[in-house]
């Protein structure tokens, strides 16, 4: 029998184009205070400490250390990391939960995309030998998959329309990078940035960080009056190379959420859809019907701090269920090209079964 886990604080950082003036502790430092603060749980309490990073935005090896600087690790504390979202480091956290001698973890994340040029930079997580020679930027490997979305049956206005629907919802949303209120006919007449990609259907580069804390049964109840308990979490993979799957389709991210039991009774979904095609693919996977509110933070396309972007629609997702706007909330984050891997994670404020 699985242990009850819940998320019981969120924070994050005000997501910019670009952090001129603080490097990557300061902006992590107060992000993590905050989520340890509203959590109600002393720091020396927090049982394992997990983050997700990745040495490449910095442009240097074990880059990630530093961020330990952040969250004070004297008197020597129990920590991991991996080199993903932090979504993944949170899936983690609650694995190490499970073990059962610990009562608490924090996860956070972090990312300073605007020292380099980010779409260059992903070039390095494709396969080696065939594709990364060719340095295609993760914009038109983007583009690519849009292309195969549109030749399925899609239209370029559906694009146009997750774009305005995230801007305008992110307007509500004072961490959010890009909002404001556009037409779906206003966006259609923007120049392609890479067909048939336009600027609205890719994601900003952001830099900022984000921290959720967990804590499991009696302590979880004892600290938030409504937790947002873990229902279900699962991750899928697909294959390296994107010509061996339909890239019009995400069968990642459809079993996952077949084991992490997403069903019909979800009140909000905060998807990782760095680009605008993305948003339907994912939704036909999770099976999610009209009366699911997508996105409403705004999404991926009105901040995207890479490394924090998925752990950050987790957060989302979780406030919403702990302030009792939404009952029941899917969560998703994505790594990889294309939707390679997914993440689903289901939580609710009810009772537990």
């Amino acid at each position: 029998m699985m242990r009850e886990v819940a998320v019981v604080s969120f924070a994050q950082s005000a997501s910019v184009r670009a952090e001129d003036t603080r490097n990557e502790v300061e902006i992590l430092m107060p992000v993590v205070h905050e989520a340890i603060e509203r959590s109600g749980i002393g720091r020396k309490e927090i049982g394992f400490t997990m983050s997700g990073s990745c040495d490449y935005l910095a442009g240097a090896p074990f880059a990630f250390v530093s961020g330990l600087d952040a969250v004070g690790a004297w008197p020597p504390i129990r920590e991991s990391h991996v080199e993903m979202d932090g979504a993944w480091a949170m899936y983690e956290a609650w694995v190490r939960l499970q073990h059962g001698d610990i009562d608490s973890a924090l996860v956070y994340a972090f990312g300073k995309s605007s020292l380099g040029d980010l779409p260059d930079v992903l070039v390095l997580q494709l396969d080696p030998y065939y594709v990364a020679p060719l340095w295609p930027d993760a914009v038109s490997i983007a583009a690519l998959q849009a292309r195969a979305w549109l030749d399925a049956g899609h239209t370029e206005e559906e694009m146009a329309g997750v774009a305005a629907r995230s801007r305008k919802a992110a307007m509500a949303n004072p961490m959010a990078q890009v909002k404001g209120d556009h037409a779906v006919s206003d966006l259609m007449r923007e120049p392609y940035l890479v067909s048939p990609l336009r600027r609205h259907d890719c994601p900003p580069i952001s830099d900022g960080a984000a921290a959720v804390v967990l804590a499991a049964g009696d302590l979880a109840r004892r600290v938030c009056e409504r937790p947002a308990w873990i229902r279900g979490i699962d991750h899928r993979i697909e294959a390296h190379s994107l010509g061996v799957r339909d890239l019009a389709t995400s069968a990642s991210t459809r079993l996952a959420a077949e084991r992490a039991g997403v069903d019909g009774a979800i009140d909000v979904a905060e998807l990782h859809a760095p680009f605008s095609h993305q948003e339907p693919i994912l939704r036909e996977a999770l099976g999610l019907g009209d009366g699911v509110d997508v996105n409403p933070s705004g999404g991926a396309l009105s901040a995207n701090v890479m490394m924090a972007a998925g752990l950050t629609r987790v957060g989302e997702a979780a406030e919403r269920v702990i302030d009792g706007r939404a009952g029941r909330a899917v969560a998703h984050a994505t790594s990889g090209p294309c939707l390679q891997q997914n993440l689903v994670c289901v939580l609710d404020g009810g009772v537990a079964a």
